[in-house]
């Protein structure tokens, strides 16, 4: 007979135990996420539509809720709530924050609480420079990377890709804001491996001399509508989801994460598919390349485009759970779960 399942104890998790289980792990967890693309694309996880909550006296900001279950041997339940409020970075403080719940399987209880914006933008980086790896698969890597838009996100995918081999002869970097744009040409100065560092004075000209091109902007609407500025056939990962014209994906090598996901919310996607009526401009899922089961050809640009999901989240903090749990390190609060007895 199977024994009654335990409740389990709740804990709280703070950034600063999140970043030292994920600090300089590059390549684990890079695997961590790569594990979790398979067992979503395999079947193995429930990954249903992030809800997103607006406000109509603040337009541009949001929150949103990504419910999810990953299945396999670290089988998870649980939910992130983040929210970008991009009027905070005026203010001094980042634009986006969120929590990450996880569930027990076996009974539902929350397991814990993890401060979740550190998880985010390291899934984040991990599935872009996955990607990069991935649809580069057997010819040469890129020799030039140019950075669009340079906030939290564009700084962990650049230590992403450093931290799991990648060297560049040189990198752009372009920004709506020149002290942001020079700040991040700085940083980039002390890390190494980036070659020629170079502040580019328009969009055009960061693109036309990257072979890869990060877009991790604010942007809610497209703003780079030429496809000839692609006319080199470079790697892009649009991060940011909605800086590319309809024109400009249409012309490219499109690479999604999720098909029905990513094509929603007004994406680059999502604006292609209402200009058409059609998907067929999709070519495929990050899971069909990494099952050989799609060929990236190389006579267009590739657009890799990741709506961002829940189970790769659930990923990251249930590792970073069983790290401190197996620690000893799990701050646990007493008592939490309090009413216990059916009947009093």
């Amino acid at each position: 007979m199977r024994s009654a399942p335990e409740v389990p104890s709740f804990a709280v998790i703070p950034g600063a135990q999140v970043a030292r289980v994920l600090d300089g792990r590059h390549q684990e967890v890079v695997g961590l996420i790569e594990a979790a693309y398979r067992l979503h694309g395999a079947g193995d996880t429930v990954n249903p539509p992030s809800y997103f909550l607006r406000f109509p006296d603040r337009p541009s900001s949001r929150i949103i809720a990504l419910p999810a279950s990953l299945g396999g041997g670290d089988a998870v339940d649980g939910i992130k709530w983040i929210s970008s409020f991009p009027e905070n970075v005026a203010a001094g403080i980042p634009r986006a924050s969120a929590v990450l719940i996880l569930n027990d399987h076996d009974t539902g209880y929350p397991l814990a609480c993890l401060e979740s914006s550190i998880i985010s933008a390291v899934r984040t980086a991990a599935s872009a420079v996955l990607a990069a790896r991935t649809l580069t698969e057997g010819r040469e890597r890129p020799p030039r990377v140019g950075f669009f838009g340079v906030g939290l996100i564009a700084r962990f995918i650049h230590q992403f890709l450093a931290g799991t081999g990648w060297a560049f002869e040189e990198t752009g970097v372009y920004d709506l804001s020149a002290e942001h744009a020079g700040g991040f040409a700085a940083y980039l100065e002390t890390t190494g491996d980036n070659g020629k560092v170079t502040v580019h004075d328009s969009a055009e000209e960061l693109i036309r001399t990257s072979d890869l091109v990060v877009f991790a902007t604010v942007a809610g609407t497209p703003h780079v509508t030429d496809p000839a500025w692609f006319s080199h056939h470079p790697l892009v990962l649009h991060v940011s989801l909605r800086d590319l014209s309809p024109e400009v994906i249409l012309s490219a090598v499109n690479v999604v994460d999720d098909v029905e996901h990513c094509l929603k919310a007004d994406t680059s996607v999502h604006l292609a598919e209402q200009r058409t009526g059609k998907r067929d401009f999709l070519d495929g899922t990050l899971y069909d390349v990494l099952t050989g089961d799609l060929a990236i050809p190389q006579d267009r640009p590739v657009v890799f485009s990741p709506f961002g999901l829940g189970v790769l989240d659930l990923a990251l903090g249930k590792h970073i759970y069983d790290t401190l749990r197996d620690g000893g390190e799990l701050a646990v609060v007493d008592e939490f779960f309090h009413e216990m007895r059916r009947y009093g």
